[in-house]
């Protein structure tokens, strides 16, 4: 059990390790702008590397505004978004699978809101944002739900569990960064092949990006062609919580929340 000292650790959506990158590029584009405006005949460069070292700092001081914003202790939008996409949820279950389930959080959310359910967590914990089963595991004893929860190292795109082995099947902003399936539908479809007949599901992702999932109105066709039986689509991009600063394309300004049973 917890000890009521130690937190658990549930990470930010926005990596140190971004946020490192664009201060690198933007030291390395100044400093090359320095060096072009001092030798003659490279001023033309300099000004294009003043130009990258501006867009890099700008993307830097973006990138540190939105973690704060985006953090549990800071703004508090990532649990938001976590509760948002558990706002969607109604019923009981005993078998729950969260698909990319990072650090934990929706999966220890999931076994505090259904003490009777056993909730497995797969995800396959590429360095991106330094998660792993071992924090999973942490924070899943931390926060007392470690007897019902397991953590699976897997991709999304091919599940280790036979067809209809979960009651729910949730999956929050994950699906998009599947890397070894080009087809975003074809792990939809996956995610349902282990959902039960009868079971529901609710999907959280950038699904707005037409160049990942298509165009809107099609959606939930799609959906149903991966499975589904019931489907149904919600926009999540205009919740009022969350911050200006993150409604772009490349943040949470395209997602929403496909749901609906098997």
């Amino acid at each position: 059990m917890g000890n009521g000292l130690e937190k658990p650790e549930y990470g930010n959506w926005v990596s140190k390790r971004l946020i490192i990158r664009m201060l690198i590029y933007m030291i390395v584009f100044a400093a090359l702008a320095f060096a072009g405006f001092w030798i003659p005949g490279f001023s033309g460069l300099g000004v294009v590397f003043v130009i990258l070292a501006v867009f890099f700092l700008i993307m830097y001081l973006y990138f540190l505004a939105a973690r704060y914003v985006l953090s549990w202790e800071g703004g508090g939008i990532q649990p938001k978004i976590i509760d948002l996409l558990l706002s969607h949820i109604s019923g009981e279950y005993a078998s729950i699978l969260d698909i990319g389930c990072g650090s934990g959080a929706l999966s220890v959310k999931l076994a505090k809101r259904f003490p009777s359910a056993v909730v497995t967590g797969i995800d396959f914990w590429q360095g991106k944002w330094g998660y792993s089963a071992e924090q999973c595991k942490s924070n899943a004893l931390l926060e007392d739900v470690a007897e019902r929860t397991v953590f699976l190292r897997a991709t999304a795109s091919s599940l280790p569990f036979e067809d209809g082995a979960f009651e729910l099947v949730v999956s929050n902003f994950a699906f998009h960064e599947v890397q070894d399936t080009k087809d975003k539908w074809d792990v939809v479809a996956e995610a349902l092949r282990v959902l039960k007949p009868g079971g529901t599901f609710v999907f959280q992702d950038l699904f707005l990006v037409r160049s990942i999932y298509g165009e809107q109105k099609e959606i939930v066709q799609k959906a149903v062609s991966c499975g589904a039986q019931k489907a149904s689509f919600i926009n999540t991009s205009h919740e009022e919580f969350i911050a200006r600063l993150l409604k772009l394309p490349f943040m949470l300004g395209r997602i929403g929340i496909l749901r609906g049973e098997k």
